[in-house]
């Protein structure tokens, strides 16, 4: 992976969330509600799912009280709106794949929907399995360097069980395996690290360039499609983009 940037990819994300704080808020407190739901109640200590979306809500800078409200609400309910998550995998022009993972209280509608965005990309939706093969799951914490001694921060990944430490940039990036992310996460934070970013990732082993502009569009509108429909969480993808070199 010389020369690609795995901060790149998430600061353009993060760039693009920061944007549209109401539509990700909506996003990540559907993703609160269904961790206490399926992740075994309302205390994150006994619930790693519901820990792990605090973390990413806390990144996103999703106010305290918010959490705390969409928690205790999720927690009383018993009828409600239904969620299920669902997992689509796919290919963006040039053969990129392309990972979309959803919530939707209606099936056939996300289905259609991301279902389109490929067909008008000149891509098309695939068969469970057809490219997740090509990433990998990790923890990735994104600390920003400024007032921070980089031996110091590598010694407290490391010590905290981390996989990796990188520094890219004007941040530094800290890996771990999934199952690690939740005990990582928690050292560092009472330490006093802030994170810049904190979710488990899809992470690509390769990727796929395109060379051609107006295909280079196509993928874009993708993403962007996919990223703007309200049932969509997280979209993974494996495409080199120029921009994020």
């Amino acid at each position: 992976m010389a020369g690609h940037s795995k901060w790149n990819n998430i600061k353009r994300k993060k760039e693009k969330t920061d944007g549209a704080k109401a539509k990700i808020f909506t996003k990540i407190g559907r993703e609160l509600a269904v961790a206490v739901k399926e992740g075994g109640g309302s205390d994150p200590n006994s619930n790693s799912k519901l820990k792990d979306c605090i973390a990413k809500a806390k990144a996103c800078n999703v106010p305290n009280d918010n959490i705390e409200r969409i928690i205790k609400k999720a927690a009383g309910e018993t009828d409600g709106e239904k969620f299920e998550s669902i997992v689509y995998e796919g290919y963006g022009p040039c053969g990129v794949a392309v990972i979309v993972e959803a919530l939707t209280d209606n099936r056939n509608r996300t289905a259609g929907d991301v279902r389109h965005y490929f067909d008008k990309s000149g891509g098309n939706l695939g068969t469970v399995g057809c490219v997740s093969f090509m990433f990998e799951q990790k923890g990735m914490l994104i600390v920003d360097k400024e007032g921070r001694n980089e031996d110091t921060v590598m010694e407290d990944s490391l010590e905290a069980g981390a996989s990796d430490f990188q520094t890219d940039g004007d941040v530094f990036v800290i890996e771990t395996a999934p199952e690690d992310f939740s005990a990582v996460l928690d050292a560092l934070t009472n330490k006093g690290y802030e994170f810049i970013s904190a979710e488990v990732e899809m992470v690509p082993s390769t990727y796929t360039e395109i060379t051609d502009d107006e295909i280079a569009v196509k993928m874009q509108k993708l993403l962007d499609s996919l990223e703007d429909n309200d049932d969509v969480q997280n979209v993974w993808h494996n495409w080199e983009n120029p921009l994020d070199a």
